[in-house]
């Protein structure tokens, strides 16, 4: 375990050395006449995808410190680091922005993923449902402040399972399912929920990619496509290397 907490403070410290870049970054970032961008708004997309994706790969930093400790494989030990200490990095860059923009990483009346629907909507806030959907509180199985659970929401054209909160996440029986399983087990199940991980997320990605306003983080969601859609690839290899498949 030792070794567990001292990559996480790895991770937490990386992630707030980028996320102190990304405020000079975001800060550098102008319209053509030179002055200064105006920061998004509450309901943005740029502010939604960053409230968003930093919960998504809050649960993908947590899987794989999971399964460093579940199987003494190499290869995904390795696979499960990459991708711990990227999103880490990733998600410290999203909440360095929200910041610079004075906006809220918690909003109470913004149901996960509204923001992907939102272009032709004032804001991204007209006409979503209002009931309480936290889009920063909720657990990492996919239930909100108030024990809800978003099961089969379609946010944005892509439908989260019943038990998860978004796209792509896993429910929290199947982060137990991980936490419990042991060597070949756990690095299938690993490969499995992170390639249906990665496949919410570059479909959450690719929606900030078109809709999102800030010229920083449209090329940072680039990136996580690009990226994730290579470790897609990585992790169909590695399923069939132990005989098994990606799931659906």
């Amino acid at each position: 375990m030792t070794r567990t907490y001292w990559a996480a403070g790895t991770a937490v410290l990386l992630a707030l050395l980028f996320a102190a870049g990304a405020t000079v970054t975001a800060a550098s970032d102008s319209d053509g006449d030179g002055t200064s961008a105006r920061a998004p708004g509450l309901y943005s997309p740029d502010a939604g995808f960053a409230r968003d994706m930093a919960v998504h790969h809050q649960q993908a930093v947590e899987m794989s410190f999971i399964v460093r400790d579940r199987t003494k494989d190499e290869p995904v030990r390795g696979l499960a680091y990459d991708i711990a200490n990227t999103q880490a990095n990733q998600r410290g860059m999203l909440l360095g922005w929200l910041d610079l923009w004075g906006l809220p990483k918690v909003v109470a009346d913004e149901p996960p993923m509204s923001w992907m629907g939102s272009a032709d909507q004032h804001g991204g806030h007209t006409g979503h449902d209002t009931g309480g959907h936290d889009a920063g509180g909720h657990d990492a199985g996919g239930h909100d402040a108030g024990g809800h659970d978003m099961a089969g929401h379609d946010m944005g054209g892509a439908a989260a399972k019943p038990g998860a909160l978004m796209a792509g996440m896993a429910t929290k029986e199947e982060l137990a399912q991980l936490g419990a399983a042991e060597g070949r087990d756990a690095e299938v199940l690993y490969l499995q929920l992170m390639t249906d991980h990665h496949k919410g997320g570059v479909a959450m990605a690719q929606g900030c990619a078109t809709q999102c306003k800030t010229p920083a983080e449209r090329d940072l969601a680039r990136g996580m496509v690009e990226a994730q859609q290579s470790e897609l690839t990585l992790m169909a290899d590695m399923l069939k290397q132990r005989g098994a498949a990606p799931r659906g």
